[in-house]
């Protein structure tokens, strides 16, 4: 079987790390450009690829690309925590579709950053690994894995959990998606969506608004993520950033 892999980031590198030792071949690679690129080199020393079956995801609509694709003859795509949609004309040359590994419990928090919504929103965190459709995070599901968020959970802290059991997921569902095996659910209506930018909305804390401490901390906690600035504050012309740890111990006995 021909793999195309969509990736970025960490968890990227340590499936396309995983995928490199199977029997399987993985043809060609789409990362994203330099400005959006995390990971990337790591992902190609991984993956072994010359540099033409390497395809710049900013180009994937372009007819010199999709010939490119077409080139390489996969039978199927991989996508780990990759931030483009693939369109309609891509997915037709993927004759076993293309499958996605997600760090978010579907039907609730498709798109972008489902650490912090799980933990500002209450929803349920996990991974799913599902086919991919022309919407965002709203094709079949093959399997899941619900990873719950503790008290004393950051986004960092949650994140690193659900990269582990993301990985994990995949490795033991990747067989039967060769074998043409694997179960396909579709999802329900309901869940909930956000986008990248949706975020600005809970960065600043408001000085004159009122928060319960439920709230309050549960935003500071869902923008812990170093080295990344997070949540914030103006005060004198500045934006004063914030970042919680939060260390959990047992409550002494009476």
């Amino acid at each position: 079987m021909r793999i195309l892999f969509f990736g970025n980031n960490r968890l990227a590198v340590d499936a396309a790390a995983w995928l490199a030792g199977r029997p399987e071949r993985i043809v060609g690679a789409v990362l994203h450009p330099d400005a959006r690129r995390k990971h990337g080199d790591d992902i190609r020393r991984a993956l072994q690829l010359p540099d033409e079956a390497i395809i710049d995801a900013s180009t994937l609509e372009e007819p010199a690309t999709m010939a490119a694709v077409r080139a390489l003859r996969p039978d199927i795509g991989v996508s780990v925590l990759f931030g483009y949609i693939l369109r309609a004309p891509l997915l037709a040359l993927l004759p076993r579709g293309c499958v996605n590994l997600h760090s978010g419990y579907l039907p609730y928090n498709r798109g972008a950053y489902p650490n912090v919504w799980s933990l500002v929103e209450g929803t349920p965190s996990g991974v799913t690994l599902h086919y991919i459709d022309e919407g965002v995070d709203t094709g079949d599901i093959i399997a899941q894995r619900e990873v719950p968020a503790e008290p004393w959970d950051t986004a960092e802290t949650l994140y690193a959990r659900l990269e582990a059991e993301g990985l994990a997921l995949f490795r033991e569902t990747w067989p039967a998606i060769v074998l043409g095996a694997a179960p396909r659910t579709p999802q329900p209506l309901a869940g909930t969506s956000h986008r990248l930018r949706d975020v600005q909305r809970i960065d600043e804390i408001d000085l004159d608004r009122q928060y319960t401490g439920r709230e309050l901390l549960d935003v500071l906690r869902a923008r812990s993520f170093p080295p990344y600035p997070g949540a914030y504050f103006r005060a004198n012309g500045q934006r004063i950033h914030l970042e919680l740890r939060l260390t959990p111990r047992r409550e002494p006995q009476a």
